[in-house]
């Protein structure tokens, strides 16, 4: 019985875990293969650091995924303000995984730039893989686009999605952010890749194979930078966006009985935030109204589906006015 039970709480994490690194992680795992096959069926090096990226990429977001499942865990007496941050952790180990390939990469172009690659066969291979890792992956980045919004509550569809994405990128989970980054760079390198093996099959600019190489090895390295800052930033602790901390402020405030917040700290952990507050109540309350207002108050704010804890104090009013605007610009 209690096998079972332990069988089906994993699979709810599971299913709680980030589909959009799932789904990437199948994806790029079809797309290396192919890739590895043009790869050594004709040597390029553009197809050989453009497989790497998809190796990568396919680790990574294996990694990401069993990340995101374990961050889903409820918090517990030895964990008390949950997991949140073990997808930060998981993130860190993609971002070694994809700087090893990078360097690798970059190793394999400058390579070919001063020895090119004698042209090979398998043309049409190179190009099948490549025009399906345009297809696969640039479908992935549309879901991951829509992932963005999603997890930013914002409205948006067709076109909209990609400035959307890029101006909101940040306010999303780590697994999400970073699918989004690979696969923007796989997309990129994958349409470099496919200009190389044309250019270097029908021309004598062999070393165009050498150069796409590093540069797809750079964008990689970029990818790296980019992701390990974001999750070195949620390891420390960082504070939730403006948004958030409006939202929560207008929560706290809209109570009847609530006449000022005191003080008020949101901390992001994942893709979730823990609420520290302290609020003024009005005057001339019994302390079991007192109680029933910081209850109801504190069930107002648990029921926000992105809120995983909150730790509410209350005192009476002290007849000055602490929270104004200019507060929020204390979030990031």
């Amino acid at each position: 019985m209690a096998q079972q039970q332990e069988r089906e709480h994993w699979l709810a994490l599971i299913k709680k875990g980030n589909k959009s690194s799932a789904i990437a992680m199948l994806g790029n795992a079809v797309i290396a293969a192919a890739k590895g096959v043009g790869a050594a069926l004709s040597g390029s090096g553009a197809m050989f650091a453009s497989a790497m990226h998809s190796l990568a990429d396919c680790v990574n977001q294996g990694f990401v995924f069993a990340g995101s499942v374990l961050a889903e865990r409820k918090p517990n007496r030895k964990f008390p303000t949950g997991f949140g941050r073990v997808i930060n952790i998981f993130c860190m180990v993609a971002v070694i995984v994809v700087t090893i390939m990078a360097y690798e990469t970059i190793r394999e172009g400058w390579h070919l730039i001063h020895h090119p690659a004698k042209a090979g066969g398998a043309f049409w291979i190179n190009v099948g893989a490549l025009i399906l890792n345009l297809v696969i992956d640039g479908a992935i980045l549309f879901k991951v686009m829509k992932e963005i919004a999603r997890e930013a509550r914002i409205e948006a569809s067709g076109i909209s999605l990609i400035p959307m994405s890029f101006k909101h990128v940040s306010r999303s989970a780590p697994p999400t952010r970073l699918v989004f980054y690979e696969d923007l760079v796989a997309v990129t390198g994958a349409f470099l890749a496919l200009v190389a093996v044309v250019v270097t099959t029908f021309t004598a600019f062999k070393a165009l194979d050498g150069i796409v190489t590093v540069i797809i090895g750079v964008l990689m390295v970029a990818v790296a930078f980019r992701v390990g800052y974001d999750n070195m930033v949620g390891l420390i602790g960082v504070a939730a966006p403006r948004d958030v901390a409006e939202k929560v402020s207008s929560i706290i405030l809209s109570d009847q009985d609530v006449t000022d917040i005191n003080g008020l700290r949101i901390i992001q952990e994942g893709r979730y935030y823990h609420v520290d507050t302290m609020i003024e109540l009005r005057s001339g309350l019994s302390l079991a109204d007192a109680d029933d207002i910081k209850f109801r108050v504190q069930d107002q704010l648990s029921s926000d589906p992105d809120i995983s804890d909150v730790v509410l104090g209350i005192i009476e009013d002290n007849g000055v006015k602490n929270w104004t605007p200019e507060h929020l610009n204390e979030f990031s």
